[in-house]
């Protein structure tokens, strides 16, 4: 635990003596007052003026720890969530993918793009014509039927693709509608959705919809029950209750000259990195690139300096030498040692004999006697288009990169918070002697108390005895008188 300065310590000390001094004068006048002129003692005022004296040096020294211990946590939990913040933020940020290589599709109407965490897409360039969409099989009843009316009962048996069969049953004598099928579907999973269409006579329409592919295609098939009419349902083969409005087919791209299928129109495993959304079919091919940000890259850095420059004045002034309420914390200046050995740490895989920039000091990045950032602009530009990719791994967060500059970031928060050995254990530790102190000055408030109803008592006593004396005296002085008088 940081000690009080011995400034604080004089002060407090030369205060309370002080205090003792006045509080002891004080009494003695008022009880050499009470004594001569027999009005009798003033317990009310000399009881606690000759208390408040004897505690007073302790009471203060209890006070100006606790005011000490209370400035020190408020400077521990401001370095430690100043800390935190700024790992969290910079972690966002560079998980947030804005500061790698993003894919962009050169027609965002034929097909959109998205970049998955993490990517490396450097050199990115692929062309990619759409010469169809994947489509999702759509049957639906010929004739539209009363919502309120049996469909009949028995059982329903969908099967899509290459998948077994699912049967799907209506007992007898349920009388199921048209909306109760369309819900025992939905409930079954069967890769097929059943919706209610009604028409604007509000009779109503069975939709069933697949999933997209070619492999998705499906049939339904019914076996009647008692009650007859599931077998209106019939998909595929030769049913006449229902007609297919649209086939499950396969999207069909042509690939830098390759023709491939996706079963989908999302697709993730078409170019590494990418998700690609198809929108519309294309006669001409579109370019799938990659966008380099380094006008992102460029600002991170400045205002990476800019935080790290607020955050090291903040530390600075709690370790000032002679103001600092943290200039005596271990932990508190082992944080400062590791963010001013931040520019020099390797931020970036691979070999260290291999070109390109390791550091922050590479980038231009250097620190200053106070311990401050400074950004050389022409030599951070010289390095951003020497080895652009290089610059880029220094703000990736992909598993093979745990050396990038959050992740060194994190590694500091993670120790400076410590409850062992960080600026957690320094306030926990505070905390336990600012409960300590408080427990002190409780603990002497009861002796205060006690010492006053002991001085009361013996005072009390005291008072009963000079009354005493006072009226014998007074009695024996009116014997004199009257003695005096009668000869």
């Amino acid at each position: 635990m940081t000690t009080i300065s011995s400034t604080s310590s004089t002060t407090a000390s030369t205060t309370s003596t002080q205090s003792t001094a006045d509080a002891t004068k004080t009494a003695a006048q008022a009880l050499f007052t009470s004594l001569q002129t027999g009005s009798g003692i003033d317990l009310s005022s000399l009881v606690p003026s000759l208390v408040q004296a004897q505690f007073a040096a302790r009471t203060a020294a209890l006070k100006a720890k606790a005011e000490t211990l209370t400035t020190q946590i408020s400077a521990t939990s401001k370095i430690m969530s100043s800390i935190t913040d700024f790992a969290s933020s910079l972690a966002t940020l560079t998980k947030g993918g804005t500061l790698a290589t993003q894919a962009t599709s050169s027609n965002a109407a034929v097909f959109s793009v998205t970049t998955a965490a993490g990517a490396k897409l450097s050199g990115l360039n692929k062309s990619i014509t759409v010469n169809a969409l994947a489509t999702a099989q759509t049957s639906v009843t010929s004739t539209s039927y009363d919502r309120t009316a049996s469909m009949g009962t028995g059982s329903l048996s969908i099967k899509v693709g290459s998948n077994a069969a699912v049967d799907i049953t209506f007992d007898d004598g349920t009388s199921p509608t048209i909306d109760d099928v369309a819900a025992k579907i939905n409930a079954a999973k069967t890769g097929v959705t059943a919706s209610v269409i009604t028409d604007v006579d509000g009779k109503a329409y069975l939709s069933f919809t697949g999933a997209t592919g070619a492999a998705n295609s499906f049939t339904v098939t019914a076996t009647e029950g008692d009650t007859a009419g599931l077998s209106r349902l019939n998909v595929g083969g030769d049913a006449t209750g229902t007609r297919t409005t649209s086939t499950a087919t396969n999207a069909k791209l042509t690939v830098d000259g390759v023709n491939v299928e996706r079963a989908s129109n999302a697709i993730s495993d078409l170019v590494s990195g990418v998700n690609i959304t198809l929108n519309s079919v294309s006669t001409n091919p579109v370019s799938l690139t990659g966008t380099r940000p380094t006008a992102a890259l460029t600002s991170i850095v400045s205002d990476f300096v800019a935080t790290f420059n607020d955050k090291i004045a903040e530390l600075n002034k709690e370790l000032d030498p002679q103001t600092g309420d943290l200039r005596n914390d271990v932990a508190a200046r082992t944080l400062s040692q590791s963010l001013g050995r931040l520019t020099t740490i390797k931020i970036v895989p691979g070999d260290d004999s291999s070109p390109g920039p390791k550091t922050l000091a590479d980038l231009g990045v250097g620190t200053q006697k106070d311990g401050t950032l400074k950004v050389d602009t022409v030599r951070l530009a010289q390095v951003m288009a020497q080895y652009p990719d290089a610059v880029e791994q220094m703000f990736q967060t992909s598993g093979d990169n745990l050396v990038g500059l959050s992740a060194q970031m994190n590694k500091i928060q993670l120790a400076a918070t410590s409850t062992i050995s960080g600026l957690g254990a320094t306030s926990k530790r505070l905390g336990e002697a600012q409960s300590a102190n408080t427990l002190a000055q409780s603990d002497l408030s009861d002796d205060q108390n006690a010492a006053q109803d002991r001085m009361t008592a013996q005072f009390s006593a005291m008072n009963a005895r000079v009354s005493s004396y006072k009226s014998i005296q007074n009695f024996m002085d009116q014997q004199v008188k009257m003695w005096t008088k009668s000869s």
